[in-house]
């Protein structure tokens, strides 16, 4: 595995890496004094004259207005819960996940209680997983975030992939781009295990999400690497494989002769 994850980190960009990196692109804007009209230019950016994102993720209260702009393209819409502290309180959780399908939210990006998590409390923490995935049901996809640069342990990051998936997550997602670090290739190879294992156990399909850090084609070309290393070539499909990033957007542009200026939103 140490082989593996040196590899990776030697990948060179290409056009093919740019290509699929941004067909498996959540595009994100997680900002407090995010605006409707912030929230349509990115809407915007998510079509290029090379090809569209795989979603956007941005705040609940905007899920209505990017359904609105996306309707037809084939763009998802996602949103966050139980962000980005990942609090205890399922009941609050829950009724976020509730308003936010209704909304017409297509895939719900939730927090794992990760530190209570950390304490032992897994039950608890995995219960709120759960409680969310019932209200998601078969409406919206449902990723989890294990904020894996504060959980640190590789073994807890196993456990906690293992036990997310079993509560009725379809994706595992490294961070939620709010604390220090973010995505790692050794914590990526874990998880990818993970679902390597899980995935023949399971009625759906599995993926998996590496978030916080992701600047260039070269960053994500690691993460494309291992799972195409781990998985086989050709899992990492946009239904199978995500980046959660938002400047990423304007090195893949580059890296595919269409260069963009606009003004970075951030890194989620």
């Amino acid at each position: 595995m140490k082989n593996l994850i040196a590899g990776a980190g030697h990948v060179p960009a290409d056009r093919d890496y740019a290509r699929r990196t941004l067909a498996s692109m959540d595009l994100t804007s997680l900002g407090e004094n995010d605006t409707d009209e912030m929230i349509i230019d990115l809407c915007r950016r998510a079509i290029t004259p090379v090809g569209r994102v795989a979603a956007v993720c941005l705040y609940g209260r905007f899920v209505p207005l990017a359904r609105r702009r996306l309707a037809g393209t084939g763009v998802k819409v996602a949103t966050v819960c139980n962000f980005p502290h990942g609090g205890g309180d399922a009941r609050k959780a829950v009724s976020e996940a509730k308003a936010q399908v209704a909304g017409g939210a297509e895939e719900v990006d939730v927090v794992l209680p990760y530190k209570r998590y950390m304490a032992g409390d897994t039950d608890r923490a995995v219960s709120l997983i759960e409680q969310v995935r019932s209200v998601c049901g078969e409406t919206a996809r449902l990723k989890v975030i294990l904020e894996t640069s504060q959980i640190r342990s590789l073994r807890m990051i196993e456990a906690a992939s293992r036990d997310v998936i079993l509560a009725g997550a379809d994706f595992i997602k490294t961070s939620t781009g709010k604390v220090p670090g973010g995505a790692q290739l050794d914590v990526a190879a874990v998880m990818l295990s993970v679902i390597a294992e899980m995935q023949p156990k399971m009625n759906r399909p599995l993926g998996f999400k590496p978030s916080g850090g992701l600047k260039t084609v070269a960053d994500a070309a690691g993460y494309l690497y291992l799972a195409d290393q781990i998985m086989g070539r050709g899992w990492a499909t946009p239904e199978t494989f995500r980046f959660g990033a938002s400047s990423l957007l304007d090195d893949v542009l580059r890296e595919l002769g269409e260069a963009e200026t606009d003004t970075e939103l951030g890194d989620y």
